[in-house]
């Protein structure tokens, strides 16, 4: 590879592999890098990874597709970003898209990966199904075609197709409904938001995302949009803004907490349960909203909240980002970070593991499962808790 094709080359030599990108917070264990946690391999830390993609630019080592895994192991969760001490660190996850880019174009991708792109190109969603099908998460919900409501409901593929996140998009609609919100759904023209298409390094596939999304959004007149996941907040605030965009979005705890404040929205009344919350990495990390989840947590009747020792910026992530809940880099194992968070939760001693985010919701609950914790500990959107009280 040339050396001009990689624009990082000016600054990837300066990482020196001090281990910091490891650590949480508190400095307790070496272990909140997901892909690091789940390989104990200096090759899956961040640090690691970034000399081995400065090797593979120079020529010092040859592509295989082993570097491709640990390249795409990354799920971008920015607990890097957040520990690294030196100048260059708001660039680490960017280092490592931009080798992504490269091996998107040469056609070096894991198959999984290539799957995933794939599908999206095709059928708009990384499920491979149909697009006409993208509408049918309502069910037996009466939900309105945006017209000139005042906020659209926006639900990602995973709250579109994913059976589990199903249940929570309907959920979130619930206790819209209930409080008086005034919303329509894009229904079979919303496609996929791009989030972890952007992150995988295909920037063409991107960019003709978030047209088509933009391009729905201007002509149905789309003023404000709730999202169901953290993703597609992330990425239709800080992406889409520079494809054309012009619209304001809100995560819909940003919505929940704003109706708690206003008496708007009746909390459910959960005696003698104790709550624990895991931190989406893209409403957390990325956008540094760590108050409006919890304060509609906190409103919770008769419930007792519990945090994780790692919560806020040193949560671990699920594994799940970058569009690991699918290609599952990181799984199989009792040490992929989905089963390692489970545990950590089941140590507060709650009995609900609550989430904000339809990939933390499958990849989490899956490993309830695995864990043998089913009795012991349920995993439920935020909003299925509060759907309780809008029926």
């Amino acid at each position: 590879m040339a050396l001009a094709q990689y624009k990082y080359m000016d600054i990837i030599h300066r990482c020196f592999r001090c281990g910091y990108c490891k650590f949480p917070q508190d400095w307790a264990d070496v272990d909140n890098c997901p892909a690091y946690a789940r390989h104990r391999l200096e090759s899956y830390s961040n640090g690691g990874r970034l000399w081995l993609i400065r090797a593979w630019v120079t020529g010092e080592i040859q592509w295989s597709p082993h570097l491709a895994d640990i390249v795409y192991s990354c799920v971008a969760c920015k607990n890097c970003e957040e520990k690294c001490p030196l100048s260059f660190s708001d660039e680490i996850i960017n280092m490592v898209v931009a080798a992504r880019n490269e091996m998107v174009e040469l056609g070096l991708l894991p198959p999984p990966v290539k799957d995933y792109l794939k599908n999206v190109q095709l059928h708009g969603n990384p499920y491979g199904l149909g697009a006409k099908k993208r509408g049918d998460w309502a069910g037996d919900l009466s939900v309105e075609p945006y017209a000139d409501q005042e906020y659209c409901y926006f639900t990602g593929s995973e709250g579109a197709y994913d059976t589990r996140a199903q249940q929570a998009a309907r959920s979130v609609a619930q206790v819209l409904q209930s409080a008086g919100v005034s919303f329509g759904v894009l229904g079979n023209e919303e496609t996929d938001d791009g989030n972890e298409v952007d992150l995988m390094g295909e920037d063409g596939l991107f960019e003709l995302l978030a047209e088509k999304n933009i391009a729905t959004f201007k002509r149905r007149g789309v003023k404000k949009i709730i999202t169901l996941s953290p993703h597609s907040f992330n990425v239709i605030k800080n992406k889409y803004p520079q494809q054309g965009a012009d619209v304001e979005v809100y995560h819909y705890t940003q919505i929940l907490a704003d109706l708690i404040g206003q008496g708007r929205l009746r909390a459910p009344r959960l005696d003698g349960a104790c709550i624990t919350f895991h931190d989406p990495c893209f409403l957390g990390r990325w956008n540094n909203e760590y108050k409006a989840p919890r304060k509609v947590l906190k409103a919770v009747a008769g419930a007792r909240i519990a945090e994780m020792q790692r919560s806020g910026k040193s949560a671990l992530c699920c594994g799940g980002g970058a569009g690991n809940y699918y290609t599952d880099l990181l799984g199989a194992s009792p040490d992929s970070p989905a089963r390692i968070r489970v545990r950590q939760a089941r140590e507060t001693g709650a009995d609900i593991l609550a989430v904000a985010c339809p990939n933390c919701l499958t990849m989490l609950e899956d490993a309830v499962k695995v864990e043998g914790l089913e009795s012991e500990m349920a995993v439920r959107d935020i909003s299925e808790l509060f759907a309780l009280s809008a029926q």
